[in-house]
């Protein structure tokens, strides 16, 4: 799957014969035999409910069902954590079903059921007639839409009689198989290509962090390449022996941290005078600055915990980020990479969303070398692994433009710009085996687009339910 195949696939693609005028501004023309027809005229939305108990993975009883949360729909892989025993009242989904986050900071999101019990913020989209994943297809292009005009003071949610007056296309059964069967195998592809590239960034990754700790804990002299002439133990369990002229010191003797400032009164526009930093870069921009200078960010909360960012300037700091000031004396650069080699990750609170435990971490001992060997440190890390960093960009890169194309295919064949029908039915195929094994691949887990505010999401999602 390259950019060579992408534009081969789409030279393959021809549009229909014949339009006519869809009557739906988004929508445009659509194929001359295709039927345009409103939701409440194709699937009937049924609100889920909330269970009298819910218990956990270890704790449910037998016969206990899949609860379908916002987590366990989006992974690609895994067994449910929540679990609840089947009622009077209850609405359960199959595999494949098509579903509607109702209520939460996402409502009007659509997903493909799991096995399971529909949550009580969700609503099963039921339907006899139609494909039920050339529907899922459909209805993700009306996504934009139908979350923009969500409701409510305090939660939002779906409007259900904007969601059943909602317009979308039809082709004829046979042909909604085919535009189903050619989706999928494109999408094996892109899937297969992404889980390469995803583990070649973490093999990438591995290799430049072994590059760094081996530098930033003196295991070799950057000037050399080799081991230090005489080393001595540190006295820490992570560390082990250190170059003999080094220092062993607390975290709180060469720097201070502070959590940055909340954000939820400012403005955070695309565009503007000042960056604002989150847990994973810039989130946007802000008319006012809460730092200037020379500063180290560390991820503070979620799935971003630990993350380690230089930074420069004028910007603002938001809540997710703790912001590391750097007593003098001392070399930015290798700081950065020594907060790094360190994974700070793990010294997280035990929560529903981690959060990095400050204290903890200014109490940690470090290695510390003289002044112009920290220079000459950073200076090494910067010249090997420039060119690791380059790949990594590259590779998630191709990754974003392969998802990019993957989105911008679905809405030209589900919509009829173009024909799939030949193709489709030429198509090889292939044994079920494989796609249990693109299973493995979990597009969430290197999404280079979320940031710390997904997980706040996914919690107040749930916390919605009565």
């Amino acid at each position: 799957m390259t950019a060579n195949y992408m534009s081969r696939m789409t030279d393959i693609l021809k549009p229909y014969p014949a339009y006519k005028d869809s009557g739906v501004p988004w929508l445009g023309q659509v194929p001359a035999h295709w039927e345009v027809r409103a939701v409440r005229h194709v699937a009937r939305p049924v609100k889920g409910r909330q269970p009298k108990a819910l218990y956990s993975e270890d704790e449910a009883p037998a016969g206990a069902q899949p609860y379908l949360t916002m987590e366990y729909l989006r992974s690609h892989k895994g067994t449910a954590k929540v679990y609840c025993t089947l009622s009077d009242g209850l609405v359960t989904a199959a595999a494949g079903d098509v579903l509607l986050l109702w209520d939460g900071a996402n409502a009007g999101e659509f997903f493909m059921a799991k096995d399971g019990v529909v949550s009580s913020t969700a609503a099963l989209l039921s339907t006899d007639e139609h494909d039920r994943r050339y529907l899922y297809f459909m209805l993700k292009q009306c996504e934009p839409w139908l979350r923009a005009l969500s409701t409510g003071m305090g939660i939002p949610h779906v409007d259900g009689r904007i969601l059943k007056q909602m317009q979308i296309c039809l082709p004829p059964h046979a042909e909604q198989a085919a535009i189903v069967r050619f989706l999928d195998w494109t999408d094996r592809r892109i899937r297969r290509y992404i889980r390469a590239k995803q583990k070649l960034i973490k093999l990438l990754e591995e290799y430049r962090q072994a590059l760094i700790h081996r530098a930033v804990t003196g295991q070799i002299d950057v000037r050399t390449g080799q081991p230090y002439p005489a080393y001595k133990p540190s006295g820490v369990e992570w560390l082990g022996e250190v170059p003999m002229y080094w220092e062993v010191r607390r975290l709180k003797t060469l720097c201070r941290m502070k959590a940055g400032a909340n954000i939820t009164n400012q403005s955070i526009e695309p565009s503007g005078d000042f960056p604002v930093y989150g847990g994973n870069g810039v989130r946007g921009y802000t008319s006012n600055f809460t730092h200037e200078g020379e500063f180290i960010l560390i991820g503070r909360q979620g799935a971003l915990c630990g993350n380690v960012h230089l930074v420069q300037g004028r910007f603002w700091a938001s809540e997710h980020a703790v912001v590391v000031s750097l007593y003098g004396g001392h070399d930015l650069q290798w700081f950065a990479a020594l907060l790094e080699a360190m994974n700070l990750n793990q010294y997280s609170m035990a929560a529903a969303q981690p959060g990095l435990a400050v204290e903890r971490v200014l109490n940690l001992w470090a290695p510390v070398p003289n002044a112009e060997e920290q220079r000459r440190i950073a200076e090494y890390i910067t010249l090997t692994t420039s060119g690791i960093a380059t790949a990594i960009a590259a590779a998630r890169r191709e990754i974003e433009l392969l998802r990019e194309y993957s989105t911008r295919l679905i809405a030209d064949v589900v919509t009829g710009e173009v024909d799939v029908r030949e193709v489709a039915a030429q198509l090889p195929e292939e044994p079920p085996e494989e796609e249990a094994e693109l299973m493995d691949t979990d597009e969430t887990a290197e999404d280079e687009g979320g940031d710390e505010e997904g997980g706040a999401e996914a919690v107040e999602e749930e916390e919605a339910e009565p």
